[in-house]
């Protein structure tokens, strides 16, 4: 067995374990392709609109959570950072679709939106190459043990994600796809 094959592309394989807990969307059911508006502006009916997200069963402790869409299949060695959002008090379990716009209007006092590899502090959709084949989309609520994680606002999302690897109490996935064909 070669050694790339240990980890099959898996953003969570090299990550400390964490409990699982519930996460849902109104938009999106775990393992299917992206709504038109949760995809890219610039593709068809795109609206770069972030899902409404609903979590549930965090663990006990839980003091903060943060929010992240990754996709481990982009081509560029590092994946691609849709949307990081942290800081949101233990006291929310929803997000409202859109939430992720430019000004974070349905993100909790005291969250807040990181740039993402587009560089720009907002959620930005699904929009594989033409031809690339199918990509894999992990929405995650992280369960901190903290109440702020201490990153600054303009930091990576891969910042965002080294800093809580020693907080995460829990880790509610959402898995999705889009494929752009050729």
């Amino acid at each position: 067995m070669h050694a790339d094959d240990l980890f099959v592309n898996d953003p969570f394989a090299r990550l400390p374990e964490a409990a699982s807990f519930t996460v849902t969307s109104a938009n999106v059911a775990d393992g299917a392709a992206w709504p038109a508006e949760q995809r890219a502006s610039g593709t068809p009916g795109g609206q770069d609109r972030s899902p409404q997200l609903s979590w549930s069963g965090a663990p006990e402790g839980t003091k903060s959570y943060a929010v992240t869409v990754y996709d481990p299949d982009a081509p560029t060695g590092s994946g691609f950072w849709h949307w990081a959002v942290a800081d949101i008090p233990a006291t929310v379990t929803e997000l409202p679709a859109g939430a992720g716009d430019d000004t974070g209007s349905g993100l909790p006092e005291g969250a807040y939106q990181l740039p993402n590899d587009a560089r720009v502090a907002r959620y930005i959709g699904a929009a594989p190459p033409a031809g690339h084949g199918p990509h894999r989309y992990y929405t995650v609520v992280h369960a901190l043990d903290v109440p702020a994680i201490g990153v600054p606002a303009d930091a990576t999302p891969a910042v965002l994600g080294f800093t809580m690897a020693g907080h995460i109490l829990g880790r509610a996935v959402l898995t999705t796809t889009a494929e752009t064909r050729a």
